[in-house]
């Protein structure tokens, strides 16, 4: 025997579940975000604090393209992790502390305002558990003034970019090489972020300093292991199965 259900029961089955589900997903995006200051002639800072379940902290770090970074995260709770975001960034990540052990060293590609954005996983935050820890920020080396692209460089008009165009690009393990757009941010001496429009879309954000490829975007579902290799004037670069040609006039600009 078929059963009819109401359209009231239908409509009542629904506000359950979107009162159910609201909270989950108010939670992924509770954001704090706090503004770091180094004391007067230091260089570093650390913060003792804690989170819980699925808050999250952005430490904002205002430093120059050319600075060294060191950024570490000291925690006893196994799913704790903090990711580093580059100016202008609010989802992409260019570093992931889940992939590389919550250690952080490098030159910093661009001037402006870094998050240092701690969280906690989903598997531990869906059980509201409470994480302490200790992360400590340096930031040294005089770096570059932060309009220091060299001024012949103009950018395209109506993007924030030195330069657009195509270069070779592949998705997948057997995939014929194809065509993928660009986009490129130069910082000088070899500093650069090229931002790549893939097949399906998406983006995908590869950094460059003094004139070689050191890492890309990463997110945290996104674990694709990063190789890059210089052949002649052409960066060939690997992201898990993708693989991109970048010529060294990308970067340069000339």
């Amino acid at each position: 025997m078929k059963t009819n259900l109401s359209t009231p029961f239908h409509l009542w089955l629904v506000a359950c579940f979107l009162l159910l589900t609201a909270p989950m997903v108010f939670a992924a995006d509770d954001i704090r975000t706090e503004r770091v200051h180094f004391k007067k002639g230091a260089n570093s800072a650390v913060v003792e604090a804690s989170i819980k379940g699925y808050e999250t902290v952005d430490y904002v770090l205002g430093a120059r393209a050319g600075q060294h970074m060191n950024v570490s995260l000291a925690t006893k709770h196994g799913a704790t992790y903090f990711n580093i975001l580059a100016p202008g960034e609010n989802e992409v990540a260019m570093f992931n502390g889940s992939v590389s052990q919550n250690q952080y060293e490098g030159t910093l590609p661009a001037s402006g305002d870094y998050k240092i954005r701690v969280y906690m996983m989903r598997s531990a935050a869906r059980r509201n558990e409470v994480a302490k820890y200790r992360l400590e920020m340096i930031v040294d080396g005089g770096g570059q003034p932060a309009t220091h692209a060299p001024s012949h460089d103009a950018k395209v008009a109506g993007t924030d970019f030195h330069a657009t165009g195509d270069i070779p690009c592949s998705m997948g393990k057997g995939q014929p090489t194809g065509s993928c757009a660009f986009g490129v941010k130069r910082e000088g001496n070899g500093s650069a972020m090229v931002t790549v429009t893939k097949v399906d879309g998406s983006k995908r954000v590869i950094f460059f300093e003094n004139g070689r490829a050191i890492g890309y975007d990463q997110s945290q579902a996104d674990t694709g292991k990063f190789k890059a290799e210089k052949e002649a004037d052409l960066n060939v670069i690997h992201i898990g199965d993708e693989r991109y040609e970048i010529p060294d006039a990308v970067v340069q600009g000339g």
